[in-house]
């Protein structure tokens, strides 16, 4: 690796603002905030709205959308695609 160019990579504690919980990991982000972590140490803390203990995705609590309902919705307004590449459009 050339020297200088690369920027400093260190550990940082990361904690979810809606759960609390904190993880130490490493990162280029900085912060003037820090947290004494379990090891003793004294770490960077960066506080972030998501993480995975609280993502929609990674908890089983996401929505469905209804795409189907959406579909519907833009086919009555632009009319529906048929075959060939034409499309029909919708009677007034």
């Amino acid at each position: 690796m050339k020297k200088g160019i690369h920027p400093d990579y260190h550990p940082v504690v990361f904690e979810d603002v809606s759960t609390g919980k904190r993880f130490l990991t490493r990162s280029t982000a900085v912060s003037e905030r820090t947290v004494q972590w379990e090891d003793g140490n004294t770490y960077p803390l960066l506080v972030v709205d998501v993480t995975a203990d609280s993502h929609p995705f990674w908890t089983g609590n996401q929505r469905v959308l209804d795409t189907a309902g959406r579909v519907e919705k833009f086919e009555r307004r632009y009319g529906k695609r048929v075959r060939g590449g034409t499309t029909e459009q919708k009677e007034n």
